[in-house]
């Protein structure tokens, strides 16, 4: 099998490891991840909307639970970093940003259809993108691929 894609948008805050510690805790309660939906449709516009609810005491178990295949979410990240890892999250670098989106400064339209910058992120990393509204930071974009 392949990596499936993953991404979310969240509100914009200057501590990005608070800010995927906030999302990881709503995807784990929300139970939007592997072995509770195998296969998440990240694009499906209903995709907020599924919510069955933890299957799994914490995230570590639904770690356990989800073995090499992973979680295919956000749960499978950890930490932020300042250069790609496993199950981190790092910045998307500004010349790769300019490279992707002719700007260091994309929009939130930009984002989830760029096959450029899923095509450079490696299976079992992540990474987060400051997203812009006009010349002020309005939401975080993290994105990744899953291990299997």
């Amino acid at each position: 099998m392949g990596g499936h894609p993953y991404w979310y948008f969240v509100p914009y805050e200057s501590d990005v490891q608070h800010a995927l510690d906030t999302l990881r805790a709503r995807e784990f309660k929300a139970g939007r991840y592997n072995p509770v939906i195998p296969f998440l449709e990240f694009g499906d516009p209903a995709f907020l909307q599924q919510q069955p609810g933890a299957k799994h005491g914490s995230i570590d178990e639904a770690l356990e639970a989800s073995a090499e295949d992973g979680t295919r979410s956000i749960l499978d990240i950890s930490r932020v970093s300042d250069s790609p890892d496993f199950c981190a999250a790092a910045p998307v670098p500004p010349d790769q940003l300019r490279e992707f989106f002719g700007t260091e400064r994309p929009t939130h339209e930009m984002l989830p259809g760029s096959g450029d910058l899923f095509e450079s992120i490696d299976r079992g990393h992540c990474v987060y993108v400051v997203v812009y509204e006009g010349d002020r930071p309005k939401e975080l974009f993290f994105a990744g691929y899953s291990f299997d």
